[in-house]
């Protein structure tokens, strides 16, 4: 007899990743949040408003790509000026180091543009389709006219303001009067209108769809942020010893006889995370510093009749020793933080220094391979160079050209050459000395290139060909 086949049970799929659920944040108030709207209003004025700035009869800030030139108020910069970018790039990576280690995440709370466009769309969110409880029963109920109308009108203004920002970002590159007459016309260029939808849908997905996924997942200033931080860092704490044990009672309840913390077991803390964390599990990577939880705990307390500070900005070293608000700030200057502003101020100063010495016009010097050294008429011997004169300043400039480093070189012509405000212009020269004297081969020599107006020089090592 044949034994029966045995059934083998069904195989169970368990996800490496449970699927996201999605957040609802509660709306609230306080000082944390105060200051939150206070950055949002300061970063996206400074935003939208830099553009359409004027500075003489240009704009203020505007980055040329197509003439190579970058405009900062009074300041031209060339290619050439990348030194300056750098500075800048490491100035604003050290000051992230140095507020992490004072403060914890203060840039991803309150500054960063994930926080700012995805307070801002919360914000549409809320006026159009209601509070947390109004949103949650919207999502969850059937599709009438209603959930129509308030979906729709939430998302076109998301992509009407997504565009604008697209709109703006592009106002940098492109002068945003032009680029305005052009989207008027319906006359954008294709790379304008590629950048005006790319960063437009990218600020549409971030802020309206993605938001928490982007701090937790795509952003890698979660993950490392842990090597900045010390036991003195301020951070979103909740103070265990005095919460625990957690629990639901009166208000007229004495918790000391109840055997319970102060805290309350509301879950309000939860409710207006961005993230949807729990601060009372302590410390987590998804945690941005925002300190929403601690202006909802603070209005719990309030109405409870408990001290506020059950969720505060504080340090390890604070909440296990009991230190008082000036023990916390007299921690502030500790070795870390010292290190950080010396290099910061050495750096900044350096960059200061440098722009104020700068001088506002560069030369290039490029031998004429299509023209040899070769002897003229008068026995003399002549080198062709070419120069690239870049006037960096927004005024029309005369150059005197001379050079030096061997007897008797002369540079024909001998006429000073004028460049137009903030152009370039490339300029032929020869120089010529006398042959006499001359050893056959490679001799180095200076050109000097002077602008007398600016009562600026700048000279330039080239080198003069003798033929044997």
């Amino acid at each position: 007899m044949t034994e029966p086949h045995s059934k083998e049970p069904p195989k169970k799929v368990i996800p490496i990743v449970a699927a996201p659920s999605k957040i609802y944040p509660r709306s609230v108030t306080g000082l944390f949040t105060n200051w939150r709207w206070i950055f949002v209003w300061i970063t996206q004025i400074v935003f939208y408003g830099v553009p359409w700035l004027e500075w003489g009869q240009r704009q203020a800030i505007l980055f040329d790509l197509g003439a190579r030139r970058f405009y900062i108020f009074g300041l031209v910069l060339y290619p050439q000026d990348f030194i300056y970018l750098t500075g800048i790039l490491v100035v604003a990576a050290l000051s992230l180091f140095l507020f992490t280690a004072i403060a914890g995440r203060l840039w991803c709370g309150y500054a960063c543009p994930q926080t700012v466009y995805t307070e801002i769309f919360m914000w549409i969110e809320r006026h159009t389709e209601g509070d947390r409880a109004a949103r949650m029963r919207l999502d969850a109920g059937p599709w009438n006219a209603n959930k129509i109308g308030r979906k729709s009108l939430k998302q076109l203004i998301w992509v009407l303001l997504s565009l604008w920002t697209g709109f703006t970002f592009v106002g940098y590159f492109t002068p945003i009067h032009v680029l305005g007459d052009e989207v008027m016309r319906w006359d954008l260029g294709p790379w304008e209108t590629f950048w005006v939808f790319f960063y437009g849908f990218a600020t549409y997905g971030f802020a309206g769809f993605m938001r928490e996924m982007v701090c937790k997942h795509m952003c890698p200033y979660a993950r490392f942020q842990s090597a900045m931080f010390d036991k003195d860092t301020l951070i979103v704490t909740y103070d265990e010893e005095r919460g625990e044990p957690r629990g639901a009672r009166s208000k007229k309840a004495d918790p000391s006889k109840l055997g319970l913390g102060s805290c309350v077991d509301c879950t309000l803390c939860v409710q207006v995370c961005p993230t949807g964390i729990d601060i009372r599990k302590g410390l987590q990577y998804e945690c941005i510093g925002c300190g929403a939880c601690a202006d909802v705990c603070d209005t719990v307390m309030d109405k409870v009749g408990y001290p506020r500070g059950l969720i505060k900005y504080s340090t390890e070293n604070a909440v296990k020793h009991h230190w008082t608000r000036s023990q916390i700030v007299r921690r502030v200057l500790r070795p870390r933080v010292l290190i950080y502003t010396g290099i910061l101020t050495l750096i900044v100063v350096a960059m200061v220094a440098s722009l104020a010495m700068r001088i506002p016009f560069k030369v290039n010097v490029v031998r004429d391979r299509g023209a040899l050294a070769r002897i003229v008429d008068g026995g003399r011997i002549e080198n062709v160079f070419r120069l690239q004169i870049m006037n960096a300043t927004e005024s029309e400039q005369k150059f005197r050209i001379t050079v030096k480093g061997m007897p008797g070189l002369k540079v024909l012509p001998e006429e000073e050459v004028v460049v137009a405000s903030t152009q370039a212009r490339w300029v032929a020269v020869q120089v010529q000395g006398a042959a006499e004297g001359m050893t056959p081969g490679s001799h180095t020599i200076y050109f000097e290139i002077e602008a007398p107006n600016l009562q600026a020089k700048i000279e330039e090592k080239a080198a003069f060909l003798v033929p044997r």
